[in-house]
């Protein structure tokens, strides 16, 4: 999902909303990122399979615990269908995004009203055990200066680059057991890109900064991967072998890399927004995945990863069909949980979320609905978000920063693995 743009210390939402048609795709996200800009929102879009008709994307997380633990220390693997630990035992991430390094902030969102870690504690204590940590990658050049950060509130942070900051936040959410996904959002901060190489980001930088961010938390064993890019869709491709827009093939080149600097990492790898001629949620869509996986240099580290929303973004079809929310599951299973399913590989869930979690509306049945789905498959995930200051989904925390939502979290509580242990002190 595309997050907000806050250049002012101040919050902004994030919405996700979708095009009429193909054609209008590129203008109106043109148009989107020239208002986010100057403080407004940038927008996801997505098409609905069946009549040309457009949709938004946000994101949830989910909680609950049935089967495994916190896992053991140590990098982690795939074996067939799941997510193990260094003693070959599952794990289940169930965690939450935190977004604004993508941002012109080039800073978690927040940080404006109050101290990081406090909010890391608060966190923990909701039972996160995993945390998708976008970012842009302009955030990494000289020129980065971080914004929208209280330094009264957080005095440790000030007079650091963006990558020292992203360096605080990544030890403080390890120390307090709580596993961390990178996850590249942007190619800059002025909105997501359909493909991974963009006009200001080359496939080569691109491949140079997650070699560089491999490195840097090679000894931290809580890192534990790379979400390479966020939301494929439009000219990307699956499996086609076109070296500009093949997906699958860029993943496969990334994750080689990486995997020559550090071999512990996962590596996350997104679906595209159509198959064929079907389109589905922007990075929702695994299907290719059947006929051409992501196949690594170093075996068991893939794990996909969909996104998926309800009809609090966009009120596609299945969403008004007579049997929802019975007809979800036939959906999920199509586009990505076939592949948790059929134990070709394990899956997270990287977003999904809503505002309404509660009551009778549709976005709240469908959201619990995916919740109980995702917990009887022990599918992973981390939800969309953290914070308040998504326009489409709202967050975890109330527009006060501080409040929790209740329902969102009774909801996510049906679902959550435990943390691992915290370090000395946290």
């Amino acid at each position: 999902m595309n997050s907000p743009m806050d250049q002012n210390n101040a919050p902004t939402t994030e919405t996700k909303r979708a095009p009429r048609s193909q054609r209008l795709r590129f203008g109106i996200a043109a148009a989107v990122v020239a208002a986010a800009a100057v403080g407004g929102t940038v927008t996801a879009f997505a098409v609905n399979n069946s009549d040309g008709q457009s949709a938004t994307t946000t994101t949830t997380s989910a909680a609950g615990a049935k089967a495994s633990g916190a896992g053991a220390e140590g990098p982690l693997s795939t074996k067939k269908g799941d997510i193990v630990d260094s003693d070959g035992k599952k794990v289940v991430l169930t965690g939450v995004n935190w977004f604004g390094f993508e941002t012109g902030t080039y800073a978690p969102h927040g940080l404006w009203t109050r101290n990081w870690e406090s909010m890391l504690d608060q966190m923990a204590k909701q039972g996160f055990n995993t945390m998708r940590l976008p970012y842009a990658n302009d955030m990494f050049k000289s020129s980065a200066k971080p914004d929208g950060i209280d330094y009264h509130k957080n005095p440790d942070l000030k007079g650091l680059t963006p990558q020292q900051i992203m360096d605080k936040i990544v030890k403080g959410a390890t120390d307090r057991g709580i596993r961390v996904i990178l996850d590249q959002h942007r190619p800059d901060q002025y909105g997501q890109s359909e493909l991974w190489h963009s006009q200001s980001l080359s496939e080569k930088q691109w491949m140079d900064d997650w070699v560089k961010l491999a490195k840097r938390y090679k000894n931290n064993d809580r890192v534990i991967g790379a979400d390479l890019h966020n939301e494929p869709r439009g000219q990307a491709t699956w499996g086609d072998g076109n070296p500009k827009t093949d997906w699958q093939l860029a993943a496969t080149k990334a994750g080689n890399a990486i995997h020559k600097v550090n071999k512990n990492w996962l590596i996350f790898v997104e679906g595209t927004d159509r198959h064929k001629n079907e389109q589905f949620w922007w990075g929702g869509d695994l299907q290719g995945v059947k006929k051409h996986p992501v196949k690594l240099n170093e075996p068991n580290k893939v794990v996909y990863s969909a996104h998926d929303y309800g009809p609090g973004v966009y009120n596609q079809n299945w969403f008004m069909a007579k049997d929802f929310p019975k007809n979800m599951p036939a959906i999920w299973e199509k586009h990505w949980a076939y592949i948790k399913k059929q134990n070709i590989a394990p899956l997270l869930l990287g977003e999904f979320g809503g505002k309404k979690t509660a009551g009778k509306s549709s976005e709240a049945v469908w959201q619990n609905a995916l919740m109980d789905y995702l917990k009887k498959h022990q599918i992973s995930y981390t939800y969309w978000t953290w914070n308040p200051d998504s326009g489409d989904t709202g967050g975890v925390l109330k527009n006060d920063w501080k409040t929790i939502d209740k329902n969102k979290m009774k909801m996510l509580a049906k679902y959550q693995t435990p943390l691992l242990e915290a370090k000395k002190g946290k």
